[in-house]
């Protein structure tokens, strides 16, 4: 199936919509036949469905209303679901659903779902990641770290393509799925969106992954200390759940918000995510045309 085009997301004023309609069309972070493209299955009127839960709360799924968890993962998987079963109208068969044997747990199946354009049980396995590019050091090798840097690109992807994506198929989930009176899964699909963020300035390039597409999202990095070095007035504090898609306000940015932001940096020792903002006469709004990480000096050593 042919993709519409993306919309404007600043039309959407409800964030967690706004975060919804960005998920639709979300470049991934991994290259392969098994990545999920739900721009592909949209029916024709999902714009103006996004439009009547953005202006009318009423008439919304529970997820778009409920608070936004704190932790990104699990927004993910809430507005994922959303996406599945009210968007595409697929049906939900399983979430979370743990695999054990002789009480141990090998791990859970993130979504079982049933497409109906294929009357197939899919398992899909998604998450959603932010990689910084590091040119390497004596200590670390060059490559894409997570603002933890335990978390890496290269071991994500081969996981998710890897164990998870083949957890579907093991003996004691099928097992599972049988007693549930659920299929075998026909096809395991995985969904990885994200932001690959580059050196600002760097003396060394990164190279970007071969398992990465070239329309990922882009950002950059910066070390704290070398921030004092450039114009930081239009850039704005990210907290989570708005690391989904660009941000916009209609307000200035807030010179006291960035100076707390840099200082809890220092004070922490602990990236923090900003938007960079440009200011729009016509419509008035303040919109991301860029995202920054900020990370301590010792980055990416973790103490």
């Amino acid at each position: 199936m042919a993709a519409p085009d993306a919309p404007d997301l600043h039309q959407f004023q409800t964030p967690a919509v706004r975060h919804l309609a960005w998920l639709c069309h979300a470049p991934q972070l991994i290259q392969d036949a098994s990545v999920f493209e739900p721009a592909r299955y949209l029916p024709a009127n999902y714009l103006a469905m996004l439009q009547e839960w953005d202006t009318h709360p009423t008439n919304r799924p529970d997820a778009l209303n409920a608070p936004p968890h704190y932790r990104l993962g699990y927004y993910l998987e809430s507005l994922y679901a959303c996406l599945i079963t009210d968007v595409l109208g697929w049906t939900m068969l399983a979430r979370n659903l743990p695999v054990r044997t002789g009480g141990t747990t090998l791990g859970e199946l993130d979504f079982l779902l049933h497409n109906p354009h294929t009357d197939a049980v899919e398992h899909h396995e998604i998450a959603i990641k932010f990689y910084l590019g590091y040119p390497g050091s004596a200590e670390y090798l060059s490559g894409w770290y997570g603002p933890n840097p335990q978390d890496r690109l290269d071991i994500k992807t081969a996981r998710m393509l890897g164990p998870q994506s083949q957890r579907g198929l093991l003996p004691e989930t099928l097992d599972v799925l049988a007693h549930r009176g659920i299929k075998a899964p026909a096809i395991t699909r995985v969904f990885m969106p994200g932001y690959l963020f580059y050196p600002h300035k760097p003396t060394t390039e990164v190279t970007i992954p071969i398992s990465c597409p070239e329309n990922h999202l882009r950002g950059q990095w910066i070390y704290l200390d070398k921030v004092t070095s450039i114009d930081t007035r239009t850039w704005v504090p990210l907290a989570k759940p708005h690391w989904l898609g660009p941000w916009g306000q209609t307000h200035m940015p807030d010179d006291i918000a960035l100076t707390d932001a840099f200082a809890d940096i220092k004070d922490t020792q602990t990236p923090r995510l900003f938007a960079v903002l440009q200011h729009e006469h016509i419509s008035g709004l303040w919109k991301e045309i860029d995202r920054v990480f900020v990370v301590p000096a010792h980055w990416p050593r973790s103490d």
